[in-house]
């Protein structure tokens, strides 16, 4: 018997640290496609936005003497959030950063054309933009409400993998930390809000 003892001890650790190995492995493996399915509801709702508005540019490219250079704004900042895709099992703060911008870009240029329209009774009249303008605040809505969830489903997994004895496997199994989506820049600042009364 005592011949078979550490052979058994031996058996015992290997089949421990099998176990902790796989645990580890699966439940990694779980919560980073639950971080990849969030991060294509994000996407599902950016593309909707996008889709959006390229139908509010076609209803206000009727109105005649619109201003053109506010639309151009607009379809260069939304050419611009559709040429960057992410892989969110790889995805860094840098381009999670620079994804970010130009979507704040976009939601510049976005404003931007909103406030001018005000300018043009005919249009602000035009039920095709109404119901447009409304679908859009919508989906501005359900844009943080996924970036949210999107966060929420970072931090189990960023937990999982950062905490000891599991990131001595994260390093070897190649799960890396993901970054969370922050404020785009300038959020923390005030509105500027003016009144154009002429």
């Amino acid at each position: 018997m005592k011949k078979w003892l550490p052979l058994i001890i031996i058996g015992i650790l290997i089949f421990g640290l099998y176990s902790w190995g796989k645990g580890f492995n699966n439940t990694a493996v779980n919560l980073n496609e639950n971080v990849g399915e969030a991060w294509g509801n994000v996407q599902t709702s950016y593309q909707r936005r996008n889709d959006l508005i390229g139908n509010l540019v076609n209803t206000v490219k009727g109105a005649a003497d619109f201003e053109k250079s506010t639309l151009e704004a607009v379809i260069n900042a939304r050419a611009k959030a559709t040429s960057i895709s992410i892989d969110p099992a790889n995805v860094t703060p840098e381009q999670l950063a620079q994804y970010n911008q130009v979507q704040g870009g976009l939601s510049g240029a976005l404003k931007s054309l909103l406030v001018t329209v005000e300018r043009y009774p005919d249009l602000k009249a035009n039920q095709n933009f109404l119901k447009l303008q409304d679908e859009l605040t919508s989906t501005e809505n359900t844009i943080q409400t996924a970036r949210t969830r999107y966060n929420e489903a970072i931090k189990p997994y960023n937990v999982h993998v950062k905490t000891f004895p599991n990131s001595l496997l994260a390093g070897i199994l190649n799960f890396d930390d993901k970054p969370y989506f922050d404020a785009e820049v300038g959020a923390d600042q005030p509105v500027n809000v003016e009144f154009d009364f002429n």
